[in-house]
C-alpha cells in the first residue's frame, strides 16, 4: 500500500491497485457477508441457498443505513410478492394463456407503481414483480410448489439480510449521515452564492438554475435510509428533509431578488419617471434579504440537528411529485413487453421455458427502477454472457467437480470482491455493470450443497440468460420506451395546467415550503429525462418560469391569508384576483392600495406588500419581450 500526497502537502486517502482503503473494505464485507450467508444456507439446507447469496448481492450498499433499508423493504416486497403468486397460481393456474396475460398485468401493475415511488420504495415495487417472476412464472407446470417455493425464497432471503447485517455490525461499516450532511453544505454554499449574486442581479442561466433544483431534489431518496442507520435515525432524517425544504425555499427567494433586481435596474435604465413607490420597492427588498438570512439559518440549524441527531426545529414534509400519466405509460409499455415475449414462447413451443420468461419479468422490472429502461437493458445485454463466462469460469475451472465450503470460499473471492470494487466506483456505468454481472453471476452459478455439475444444464441455464435481455431488448426497439422528451412535454404541460388552477390538486393541502419542494422534484424529473448536459435553453427557460410564478403566487397567498382584519379584507381580494390574472402592473397595483389601506387604518400590512411586489417583478420579468434574459446571464 501507498500514501500518495498532493502539491500541498496533504495526505490523500490510503490507496492500493487504484482503489481507495474504503472501497477494498466494502468489497471484503460483500464477500464475507456472502460466504456467512451461504454457509448458514448450506447448514440449514435451504432449498435456494444462492437466493441468499444474491441478497448479498443485491444489498451491497457502502454504508449501513442504505443496505440496511433497502434489506427491510427487500423483505416487505418478498412476503408481498409470495402472496401474490399464491393467489394468481391458485386462481389461473389451469387457464394457460389467461395466465400468461395476469402475469404480464402484473408486471405492468408493478412498473406503474414504480412510477409513483423513489428509491428504495420503487425498488421494492419492482421486487414484487422479480418475486412473482421467480416463483409463480418458473413454477407455472406445478402450482403446487408455489407455496414451497414461496417459503423457501423468504428463509434464504432472510438469511441474507441477517449475514449483511452481522457483518456490517462486526465489521463497523460507516454510516452515512456525514457524508449526507456534507453534500446538503456543498448545496447550501450553491444557494448562497445565488442569493449573492442576486443582489447585483447576476442569476444564473435557467439550465443551471434547474440543474441546482435537480441535485437538491435528487438527495431526496437518501434521506430515507437514514431512519434504518440508528434509534436515533428518524430524527437525522427529519432534520435532513427540513434542509432540503429549506434549501429550495432559500433558492426561490434568491431568484425573486434577482428578478426584482433585474425590473429595478430596466426601470432605471428607461428613466421610469415614477417614484411614488420607492420607498414600497426599497421595503421589499428589505423583505427578501430578510426572508433569505432567516431560511439560511433554518438550513444551517437543521444541518446542526443532523449532526447531532435531533428533531429540527419544524419537521417539513418533503413531498414528491409523481406523473401518474408516465407512470400508467411505463406500466402499459411493460405489461405489452413482457406479454410479446410470453406469446413468442408460446409460438415457438420450446420446453423448459420458465427460467427465460422469469428473467425478463427480472430485467423489466429492475429496469423500471432507471431512469432509462433501454439503457439499462443494454447493460443487462453486456453483463449476461459476462456473467455467463464467470460462471463457467468457476465451475468447471476453479471448482472443477469439488464441494468443499473453504474452495469455495476461496473460488468465489476474486470474482466477488473484483465485482465489489465495480460496485465502489462513482461511475454510474461501470458501477450498474459490476452489479449486475454480480447478480447474474450467482444466478447462472447457483451455488448448493452439493454442487450441481452437469454441462448441459449449464449451457441451457446461459442459453436462455442470455437470450431474455436480448428478447427484452428487442420487444423495447418493438415498442420503445417511454422517450426523454415525452415525459418533458407531459410533465410540462401539467405543471402548466396547475398554474392555471393553483386551488386544485394535492398542492392545496401543503405549506408554500413543502409545494415548493414538490415543484422542485418535478423540475428534478424534467432534467433527468432531458440529460443535465443536454437540457434544451428553451425547456429549461419554461420550466423555471412556472416554478418561480407558482412561488411567487404562493407566498403572496400565505401572506395575504394572515390578514383578517375588515378593513384590508377587501384590498386582500383585489390582491389576489390580480395574482389569478398574472398581471405584473395590476399585482403592483393592488400592492399600493393595500398599503394605503393600513396606513390609513394603522395595521400592519408589510410581509404581504413586500411579497406583491416581488411577485409583480417576476410576472412582469417573464412577461416582458426580453424576459429571458435574466435567465441568460451568468
Amino acid at each position: 500500500m501507498q500514501i500518495n500526497a498532493d502539491a500541498a502537502g496533504d495526505a490523500r486517502p490510503l490507496a492500493f491497485a487504484g482503489f481507495p482503503a474504503s472501497s477494498w473494505a466494502f468489497a471484503l464485507r460483500v464477500w464475507l457477508a456472502m460466504l456467512l450467508a451461504l454457509y448458514v444456507s448450506f447448514w440449514l439446507e435451504l432449498e435456494s441457498p444462492s437466493s441468499s447469496a444474491l441478497t448479498v448481492a443485491i444489498l451491497a450498499l457502502p454504508t449501513r443505513g442504505q443496505g440496511m433499508e433497502k434489506a427491510g423493504y427487500r423483505l416487505l416486497a418478498t412476503a408481498i410478492g409470495v402472496a401474490a403468486s399464491i393467489a394468481i397460481a391458485g386462481v389461473f393456474s389451469q387457464t394457460d394463456g389467461l395466465l400468461l396475460a395476469v402475469l404480464g398485468i402484473w408486471v405492468g401493475l408493478c412498473v406503474y407503481v414504480v412510477g409513483m415511488l423513489d428509491g428504495n420504495r420503487a425498488y421494492a415495487a419492482s421486487l414484487c414483480c422479480t418475486t412473482v417472476a421467480l416463483i409463480a412464472i418458473q413454477q407455472i407446470d406445478t402450482p403446487l410448489q408455489v407455496f414451497p417455493t414461496g417459503v423457501a425464497r423468504g428463509a434464504a432471503i432472510g438469511v441474507g439480510v441477517l449475514a449483511v447485517a452481522i457483518v456490517n455490525e462486526v465489521l463497523a461499516a460507516p454510516n452515512y449521515h456525514p457524508a449526507l450532511a456534507r453534500r446538503i453544505e456543498a448545496l447550501d454554499r450553491r444557494v448562497t452564492d445565488l442569493a449573492q449574486g442576486a443582489e447585483s442581479g447576476q442569476a444564473p442561466s435557467a439550465t443551471a438554475a434547474a440543474n441546482l433544483l435537480h441535485d437538491i431534489a435528487a438527495l431526496h431518496p437518501d434521506i430515507t435510509s437514514l431512519a434504518a442507520e440508528s434509534s436515533v435515525g428518524t430524527a437525522r432524517a427529519a432534520a435532513a428533509r427540513s434542509a432540503l425544504v429549506d434549501l429550495v425555499s432559500a433558492f426561490s427567494l434568491g431568484r425573486m431578488l434577482a428578478a426584482f433586481s433585474a425590473t429595478s435596474a430596466a426601470a432605471q435604465n428607461a428613466n421610469d419617471p415614477d417614484q411614488d413607490a420607492a420607498g414600497l420597492i426599497a421595503m421589499s427588498r428589505s423583505w427578501l434579504r430578510a426572508e433569505i438570512s432567516r431560511k439560511n439559518a433554518q438550513v444551517r440549524s437543521s444541518l446542526d440537528a443532523l449532526r447531532a441527531a435531533r428533531r429540527p426545529y419544524r419537521a417539513w414534509r418533503a413531498p414528491l411529485y409523481r406523473s401518474r400519466r408516465i407512470a400508467a405509460e411505463a406500466g402499459a409499455r411493460a405489461a405489452i413487453w413482457f406479454t410479446l415475449i410470453a406469446i413468442f414462447f408460446v409460438l415457438a413451443g420450446w420446453p423448459t421455458t420458465e427460467l427465460c420468461l422469469s428473467l425478463v419479468a427480472v430485467i423489466i422490472g429492475l429496469g423500471s427502477t432507471s431512469p432509462a429502461p433501454r439503457s439499462f437493458t443494454m447493460v443487462a445485454v453486456m453483463a449476461m454472457p459476462i456473467a455467463c463466462v464467470l460462471a463457467g469460469i468457476l465451475k468447471y475451472l476453479v471448482f472443477n467437480g469439488v464441494s468443499e465450503f473453504q474452495l469455495l470460499a476461496i473460488g468465489l473471492a476474486p470474482v466477488v470482491i473484483g465485482l465489489a470494487l465495480l460496485i465502489s466506483l462513482p461511475n454510474p456505468m461501470p458501477s450498474s455493470l459490476g452489479r449486475l454481472v454480480l447478480v447474474f453471476t450467482l444466478a447462472v452459478l447457483a451455488p448448493t450443497n452439493p454442487q450441481n455439475y452437469d454441462p448441459e444444464t449449464f449451457l441451457v441455464t446461459c442459453l436462455f440468460a442470455c437470450l431474455s435481455s436480448v428478447l427484452v431488448f428487442a420487444a423495447q426497439l418493438l415498442l420503445p420506451p417511454l422517450s426523454g422528451d415525452r415525459r418533458v412535454r407531459l410533465l410540462l404541460r401539467e405543471v402548466r395546467r396547475e398554474l392555471s388552477r393553483p386551488d386544485s390538486g394535492r398542492a392545496r393541502h401543503l405549506a408554500p415550503e413543502e409545494a415548493a419542494f414538490r415543484d422542485a422534484a418535478r423540475i428534478e424529473q424534467i432534467v433527468t429525462a432531458s440529460g443535465p448536459s443536454a437540457m434544451n435553453d428553451q425547456i429549461a427557460d419554461e420550466a423555471m418560469r412556472c416554478f418561480d410564478e407558482a412561488e411567487a403566487v404562493r407566498r403572496c397567498r400565505a401572506e395575504l391569508d394572515q390578514l383578517q382584519q375588515d378593513p384590508l379584507a377587501r384590498a386582500a381580494q383585489a390582491a389576489r384576483e390580480a395574482l389569478a390574472r398574472r398581471d405584473g402592473g395590476a399585482i403592483l397595483a393592488s400592492a399600493e392600495a393595500l398599503h394605503q389601506a393600513g396606513a390609513r387604518n394603522n395595521l400592519p400590512a408589510s410581509a404581504a406588500i413586500a411579497a406583491l411586489i416581488a411577485a409583480s417583478a417576476a410576472f412582469a420579468l417573464s412577461q416582458s419581450p426580453n424576459g429571458s434574459s435574466r435567465e441568460k446571464r451568468s
